[in-house]
């Protein structure tokens, strides 16, 4: 269980009166979720590189797959901060089971959903939604991951199907999906997006082990040698790299709002640990340098809180730019690293044992500050957007 009470949570600046009953609702919702289900889990499965058994199944039971997903294809028809607000509490349990959900909702279910058929639709969604079916997302490659114009894996017309030819590498659930949306370049080069399921001959998703981080994940590769796939796969309203990015921008978004949830859990748990812990006869909480660091935590956390509103608020009115959400994912994962590496040395020694959450969601968080666009790349984005010229290459 959380080592902390969870009236401890911080909300410096009222932010809640700027949400509504159903965000509030639906944020408790999860949290009860994730107090029950993950916490009294997580340590043991992190520790033991294994993922929660039946958790794309329970994650369906609470809406947090694809929350925002028309209601007539198995979601919820949710708004961007609800979606936004269930990754934050997620990821206050574990950063692994926010991919999870993030690979699911932004990376498989929401391109079905922008990019597909009406018959796509039908038969993916409703299974993605309840957890039934477990998708993942092909792109990044061994030899190409900030450049995925370069990507290798190709598919080539045979008439009745398409022969897809190529590799993808860290890619979460691989060992365990059921479909992958894999972008893939036709005859031409251009590149398109197809559902790969697993049944087809020759897709293999050999699993990667040894990791450091999002232990309590599956991570594997996606293989294709000479997989056919039926032409009714390819997802048929977009081409170029604007699929995959836009897929991307999704995930980031939900990125910026779940590391939230990971700062949240360092930090109250620090609170409480520095008015516990008494070094020279007081709580250690009454000395300057831990009231700097507590003070410097909540600051950067509210800070992240209101840019992530005002970011899903923008996402609502279908305003928010590719370089809005590349700014609020760089900054706030930086924010939570920085936060579980200080926090730690707030529990001094204990802060390495894992009844403790700081050095789990800090190695966690190495992963996160590198997927979905290092932090760097984003620095990039941010600098395109001021000076109008491209850094890149």
């Amino acid at each position: 269980m959380s080592y902390y009470p969870l009236s401890a949570i911080p909300d410096y600046y009222l932010m809640d009166e700027l949400l509504t009953d159903e965000h509030k609702l639906i944020r408790q919702s999860v949290r009860d979720w994730v107090e029950s289900f993950v916490m009294p889990k997580i340590d043991e499965a992190a520790q033991n590189h294994h993922d929660i058994p039946n958790l794309m199944q329970e994650l369906g039971k609470i809406g947090a797959l694809g929350p925002y997903i028309p209601v007539e294809y198995g979601g919820s028809g949710l708004d961007q901060i609800s979606y936004g607000i269930i990754m934050q509490e997620l990821e206050r349990g574990d950063s692994a089971v926010r991919s999870a959900a993030s690979v699911q909702s932004s990376l498989v279910m929401f391109p079905i959903n922008e990019f597909g058929s009406e018959e796509q639709k039908m038969k993916y969604l409703p299974k993605l939604a309840s957890g039934e079916m477990i998708g993942a997302f092909g792109l990044t490659e061994p030899n190409h991951g900030s450049d995925p114009g370069s990507m290798e894996t190709h598919f080539e017309d045979k008439g009745d199907h398409y022969l897809l030819n190529g590799a993808k590498m860290w890619i979460t659930n691989a060992p365990l999906c059921d479909i992958a949306v894999v972008w893939a370049k036709n005859e031409d080069g251009k590149i398109q997006g197809m559902i790969v399921e697993r049944s087809f001959e020759g897709f293999t998703t050999p699993e990667t082990h040894n990791k450091w981080s999002l232990r309590a994940s599956k991570t594997g590769e996606l293989v294709f040698h000479n997989v056919k796939v039926p032409k009714e796969n390819l997802l048929p309203n977009v081409i170029g790299l604007k699929g995959p990015l836009s897929c991307l921008n999704s995930a980031r978004y939900g990125i910026s709002w779940g590391v939230i949830g990971a700062a949240i859990d360092c930090y109250c748990t620090a609170v409480q640990y520095s008015k516990e812990r008494k070094q020279f006869g007081k709580p250690i909480a009454s000395f300057q340098l831990q009231q700097k660091k507590l003070a410097e935590f909540l600051t950067e956390i509210t800070k992240a809180q209101l840019l992530c509103l005002q970011l899903g608020n923008l996402k609502n009115a279908y305003k928010a730019s590719p370089a809005h959400i590349s700014m609020a994912k760089r900054n706030n994962v930086k924010m939570a690293i920085d936060i579980a590496r200080e926090s730690r040395q707030i529990l001094g020694g204990m802060g390495i044992m894992g009844e403790f959450p700081m050095m789990r969601h800090a190695a966690n968080l190495e992963s996160v500050i590198t997927y979905e666009g290092t932090h760097d790349i984003h620095l990039l984005i941010t600098g395109l957007d001021i000076t109008g010229i491209s850094a890149f290459g």
